[in-house]
């Protein structure tokens, strides 16, 4: 036990977290914005009969030609990883993050997320919202209705002072007590002018636990929250992360600056959805 805390302490000491300035604010703003501006250029194509490839290559074009910006995913090859081979994700279903656009058609009744990632000026900016297809299950509605209470639950926490751990306690709990589970393998990170910086932002956790906030940190929370079971599995194509009991998941996610006396979401846009009535 006491090597297992020597650990943990050893990691926390040495994360290597990017505290912004003025001028990295103001770019991770409009990067931000844009790519929430993605996500409300192609609300109106999501919709029973198209691929989600037909949707990648909408964002690819806009992102490209009208934005002048850079798709983030496209090529991107973390440690381990063959080159991701598109310019969104998207994750149908029982698919929890990283699924691959092709040639899988949407139909009534499915739920699917659309991650977007931009570059910018050299800035990063990152969200990505659960659409509805149709007409959705009961069921199905209030996963996702749950998923996004549970970020802005997250977000909610965020001021200095505060830590990482108040943030996973405020998801796990309500999704938890509506009688969901939280995915652990995957999580929020830092963000700027690299993709993935520190800290991790775990969406379960204990109040008071792990790296404390500061003014000028920017990172992603952005939960995975499952209607069964919180085990998952990888499919063969290398990213695809789905359900292993093949239940229901969503994802919401956001970009958050920590400002001096509390937080302000960078990814938001004319068409952003609306924000709980409880924040």
């Amino acid at each position: 036990m006491n090597s297992r805390k020597n650990k943990l302490r050893l990691y926390v000491v040495n994360m290597a977290i990017t505290i912004k300035n003025e001028l990295d604010i103001e770019k991770m703003r409009i990067a931000g914005r844009l790519a929430s501006e993605v996500l409300d250029f192609i609300t109106p194509h999501v919709q029973a009969g198209v691929t989600t490839e037909y949707l990648d290559k909408l964002c690819h074009d806009y992102m490209v030609n009208e934005q002048k910006t850079i798709p983030a995913p496209l090529n991107y090859a973390p440690h381990g990883h063959t080159p991701y081979p598109k310019s969104i994700c998207t994750s149908i279903n029982h698919q929890i993050c990283h699924g691959v656009p092709g040639p899988k058609v949407l139909k009534n009744g499915d739920i699917v997320n659309l991650d977007i990632t931009v570059i910018k000026d050299g800035y990063h900016g990152d969200t990505s919202r659960m659409f509805m297809v149709g007409e959705p299950s009961i069921q199905a509605k209030r996963l996702c209705d749950i998923t996004y209470e549970c970020m802005w639950l997250g977000i909610q926490q965020v001021k200095p002072g505060a830590t990482l751990g108040d943030i996973g306690h405020a998801i796990q709990v309500y999704a938890e007590k509506s009688g969901y589970s939280v995915v652990r393998e995957f999580c929020g990170h830092g963000i700027g002018k690299k993709f993935h910086e520190d800290p991790q932002v775990l969406h379960y956790g204990k109040p008071g636990a792990g790296v404390k906030l500061q003014k000028g940190m920017i990172f992603t929370i952005e939960p995975m929250i499952n209607a069964g079971k919180r085990d998952i599995k990888q499919l063969g194509d290398g990213w695809t992360i789905v359900t292993k009991d093949h239940s229901l998941s969503a994802q919401w996610e956001h970009t958050v600056l920590v400002t001096d006396t509390g937080y302000e979401v960078l990814t938001v846009s004319d068409g952003s959805p609306a924000i709980p009535s409880f924040i």
